[in-house]
C-alpha cells in the first residue's frame, strides 16, 4: 500500500479517535451538569401545568408546544451565549449571579408556603371571565416564558459551573445538549400531565372493564396529581434555593454553613446503613430547604412590607 495512504488512513484513525473522545467527553458533561440541575428541572415540571389551566382540550398541546419554543429560544438564544460570555472573560460573577437566583427560588418558594399557611396571595388576581380567549391564551404563554426564562437561567448556570473546566467549544455543546434535553424531558412530562384526563376518559369509553377502570382511575388522579405537583415544586425551589446559595457562600469562602450541611448528611448516612445514599441525600435537601425558607422568608416579609408602605404612601 503507498505510504501516503497509509499515512492518510493514520490520520484518519487519529481524527476519528478524538471526535470519539470528544462525543464521550460531551456525553459525560450533559449527564454531569443534567443531574445537578435536576431540582430545577423537577420544579420546571411541577409549575408550568398551572399555566395551562382554563384552555379546551384541542388548544392544550399546541399551547404547551409555543411554551417549549420560548424556553428553547431562553436557552439557546438568549441564556447561553450570555453563560459562555461569563464563563470566558468574567468567571467571577457567576457564582454571585447564581446565588441571586437562588434567592429568587427561596423567595417564591416561602410565598407559596405562605399562602398554603393561609397568607393572602401576592402577585395574583382573582380569577375573572374569559371574555378574548386569544388575549388570555397569549397572556398565559408569556407568563410561563417569563417563568421559564429564570428556571432555564438557573438550570445553565449549574450547568456551566460543572463544566467550568472544559473548553469553550465544548462548554458551548454540552449547554446546548442540556438545554435541548431538558427542555424535551419537561414539556414532555407536561404533554403527559396536562392530557392525563383526556387520556382517562378514552380508556373509560373502550371496552374492556379493566382498561374502563384504568380510565376512570386517571381520570380521578388528576386533580391529585396537580396538587402533589404543586407541592414537589414549592419544595423544590425551597431545597434548589437553598443549596445554590449555601453552596455558593462555600465559594465565596463563608464556608460554614454548607460544613453543618454536609456534616448532617455525612451523619445520616452512617446511621442508616444501607440507606444511607438516601436518607443523606435527603438530610442534605432537607437543611438547604431550611435554609431557603428562612432566607426566603425574610425577603417576602421585606418585600411585602415595602409593598405597604407604598400601598399606604400612596392614599
Amino acid at each position: 500500500m503507498p505510504s501516503g495512504l497509509v499515512a492518510l488512513l493514520d490520520d484518519v484513525s487519529v481524527i476519528a479517535r478524538a471526535a470519539a473522545a470528544s462525543v464521550d467527553d460531551v456525553a459525560a458533561g450533559v449527564a454531569k451538569a443534567g443531574s445537578k440541575a435536576a431540582g430545577v428541572v423537577i420544579d420546571d415540571a411541577a409549575v408550568t401545568p398551572s399555566y395551562v389551566t382554563n384552555f379546551t382540550p384541542d388548544r392544550e398541546l399546541p399551547v404547551i408546544w409555543q411554551i417549549a419554543r420560548g424556553s428553547l429560544f431562553n436557552k439557546l438564544v438568549i441564556l447561553l451565549p450570555v453563560a459562555l460570555l461569563l464563563s470566558e472573560f468574567l468567571p467571577g460573577a457567576i457564582t454571585p449571579l447564581l446565588m441571586l437566583g437562588g434567592l429568587f427560588l427561596a423567595f417564591e418558594g416561602a410565598e407559596k408556603v405562605m399562602e398554603k399557611l393561609g397568607g393572602a396571595k401576592h402577585g395574583k388576581t382573582l380569577e375573572e371571565p374569559i371574555t378574548d380567549v386569544v388575549a388570555f391564551e397569549k397572556t398565559r404563554i408569556s407568563g410561563a416564558v417569563r417563568t421559564d426564562l429564570i428556571l432555564s437561567a438557573e438550570i445553565m448556570a449549574i450547568s456551566l459551573a460543572e463544566v467550568a473546566g472544559d473548553g469553550l467549544v465544548v462548554r458551548a455543546v454540552i449547554l446546548a445538549a442540556v438545554g435541548v434535553v431538558i427542555t424535551v424531558l419537561v414539556y414532555g412530562a407536561v404533554g403527559l400531565i396536562v392530557k392525563m384526563d383526556d387520556i382517562g376518559l378514552h380508556y373509560a369509553k373502550h371496552r374492556s372493564p379493566s382498561v374502563q377502570r384504568t380510565g376512570r382511575m386517571l381520570v380521578h388522579a388528576m386533580p391529585y396529581l396537580l396538587t402533589v405537583l404543586s407541592t414537589v415544586g414549592t419544595v423544590a425551589m425551597l431545597w434548589v434555593g437553598g443549596g445554590i446559595i449555601l453552596h455558593g457562600l462555600e465559594e465565596l469562602g463563608v464556608a460554614g454553613p454548607a460544613h453543618f450541611a454536609h456534616d448532617a448528611q455525612h451523619a445520616a448516612a452512617h446511621a442508616t446503613g444501607a440507606l444511607g445514599g438516601v436518607m443523606g441525600w435527603l438530610t442534605y435537601a432537607v437543611v438547604s430547604a431550611i435554609v431557603g425558607l428562612v432566607l426566603g422568608g425574610v425577603i417576602a416579609f421585606v418585600v411585602h412590607l415595602v409593598s405597604a408602605a407604598r400601598g399606604k404612601g400612596a392614599h
